[in-house]
């Protein structure tokens, strides 16, 4: 009895152990994005600076385009827009998996519990 209530410990174990890098790396992503919000506000703010007679240019691989202000303006409002969109799906994601983290330590917990009972039984018997 206690080694099939061992088996079904470390199983969840695994599972939790999993999930935990699953939650690691989703912080990681998430703060990826934060540093990418930052870096285009300053972007914004930059060109926010600018009037219609300064130049703006765009790096395209090796070469500098020269790109509208507007056009550019427009472009990093859009990225904004969707960075911050996605650090708001990671942060929905985070949650789900902190409740369900929660729900894995609980039956870790009982299964830690149930394990030291049946060993504690089979140790009275011999």
């Amino acid at each position: 009895m206690a080694e099939a209530i061992q088996k079904k410990l470390q199983a969840e174990l695994e599972k939790y152990t999993q999930m935990q890098k699953d939650v690691s790396k989703s912080m990681s992503s998430r703060q990826k994005l934060e540093t990418q919000v930052t870096e285009n506000n300053i972007v914004k703010e930059e060109l926010d600076m600018l009037d219609s007679t300064n130049t703006v240019y765009k790096l395209i691989g090796p070469v500098l385009v020269k790109q509208d202000l507007d056009e550019a303006k427009a472009t990093v409002a859009k990225r904004l827009e969707y960075i911050n969109g996605e650090i708001q799906r990671y942060e929905t994601l985070l949650k789900d998996m902190e409740k369900k983290s929660e729900q894995h330590r609980e039956v870790l917990s009982s299964l830690q519990q149930e394990y030291q009972r049946a060993q504690g039984l089979s140790a009275g018997k011999a």
